[in-house]
């Protein structure tokens, strides 16, 4: 127990770090590349950078947690992503744009190590609190989410003093921030959580992971929440702007949705705890319905807040749920390098809500999307029927 709370705070400490640090330079990315090209065109680019970036370093840190532990790959990947961040700066000083694309494909490995530290939480906790640890972890990335973006204006002043152009200024904050969070995992992320519960469990052995349902359901879950949440979120500005609203007003919504995402953490992982990570899937297939639904006929500010607050706390069930559901349902032998593929998929179908989303609004318009995302979010709810029978079989037997 008292190893699992060092490995608690550990790495809370380092999701506040890393958090700021991936706030700070998913800031303004979009706006750097915009300032370094002379034009809207690639804009976007950026945000895909990162996402494509972070699906590859998924890979690469879960196989070497895997091999070697929790330690050196999430130390690996955030020493990885400060070294985009300093590349970044280094493209802007000298006017590189394709060192610049470079440099943010590298910063995604912050990104995606981010994700993979809840995994951490886990490995040590035991069965009925192993969803609270998780949401410990989360909810420590919304910390230095808040502060990251808010020192955007304090670091570009910083930069310019040293000749750097300032919208580059959060890099820097980005690069030491996630360089010190890999310094705080390396040097006291001890025991390593994941090689610990290993030894433990050459003393009690597992139960067979074939008797342990749920990894298709936990994928399921966390692929099928990220498309839903990407999709409706990315478009509501633009819907937002179409009925005369300004930027204040779509910063609150999305602020409010962020906000959804993980405050609730620690109270999901209860729920979670309390009554089983598929009761709580199916709860977050209905709340995303919801979501969609109410966002399919708002148009004004206060009724999109609210529909944006349900997406953000149907993604927390989900992503609290299906990482329980993973974490129970594969070996330890090879939980890391499954979690980091579990990951890949995420991206893929956060990548893909966010393209598909322009489509269809340019097609058939913004109800129409948020409805068709609200009604494929039920798509958790077959999924979750093989398992509940599965588990129910033996409490008949």
């Amino acid at each position: 127990m008292n190893d699992q709370r060092r490995i608690l705070f550990v790495l809370v400490v380092s999701q506040v770090l890393s958090g700021a640090g991936l706030a700070a330079g998913l800031t303004v990315g979009a706006l750097l590349a915009e300032e370094m090209l002379g034009s809207t065109t690639l804009a976007g680019l950026p945000s895909a950078l990162f996402t494509a970036g972070s699906a590859l370093a998924a890979v690469v840190v879960g196989r070497v947690s895997n091999s070697y532990g929790r330690r050196p790959g999430l130390a690996l990947g955030y020493l990885t992503g400060a070294l985009g961040s300093l590349g970044v700066l280094v493209a802007a000083v000298t006017d590189n744009a394709v060192l610049l694309f470079v440099s943010l494909f590298v910063y995604g490995a912050g990104v995606a190590t981010n994700l993979q530290a809840r995994y951490a939480g886990a490995d040590l906790a035991s069965p009925e609190r192993r969803a609270r640890s998780v949401s410990l972890v989360l909810v420590a990335t919304t910390l230095g989410g808040v502060v990251g973006p808010n020192l955007a204006a304090p670091t570009g002043a910083l930069a310019s003093s040293f000749g750097i152009p300032s919208l580059a200024g959060p890099f820097l904050l980005g690069g030491t921030a996630y360089g010190l969070a890999a310094l705080v995992l390396f040097v006291w992320l001890r025991p390593d959580p994941l090689l610990a519960a290993r030894k433990l469990a050459s003393v009690a052995p597992e139960a067979p992971a074939a008797l342990r349902p749920g990894l298709s359901l936990g994928v399921t879950v966390m692929v099928v929440t990220q498309l839903v949440m990407v999709a409706i979120m990315t478009m509501t500005p633009v819907h937002l702007f179409d009925h005369g609203h300004g930027t204040g007003a779509a910063g609150l919504v999305i602020a409010i949705h962020v906000a959804a995402m993980y405050l609730p953490s620690p109270v999901t992982g209860w729920l979670v705890d309390r009554f089983g990570p598929v009761t709580v899937s199916v709860v977050s297939g209905v709340t995303l319905l919801a979501s969609g639904l109410l966002a399919a006929v708002g148009t004004g500010v206060a009724l999109l807040s609210l529909a944006l607050a349900l997406l953000g706390l149907g993604w927390n069930f989900g992503l609290l749920a299906g990482t329980a559901l993973i974490t129970d349902a594969v070996p330890l032998e090879t939980r890391a390098r499954v979690q980091g593929l579990v990951d890949v998929s995420i991206a893929v179908s956060g990548t893909a809500g966010g393209l598909a989303s322009g489509v269809v609004v340019a097609a058939v318009g913004f109800p129409w999307l948020a409805a068709v995302a609200g009604v494929l979010s039920l798509a958790i709810l077959p999924a979750a029927l093989p398992t509940i029978a599965r588990t129910r079989e033996p409490a008949r037997s």
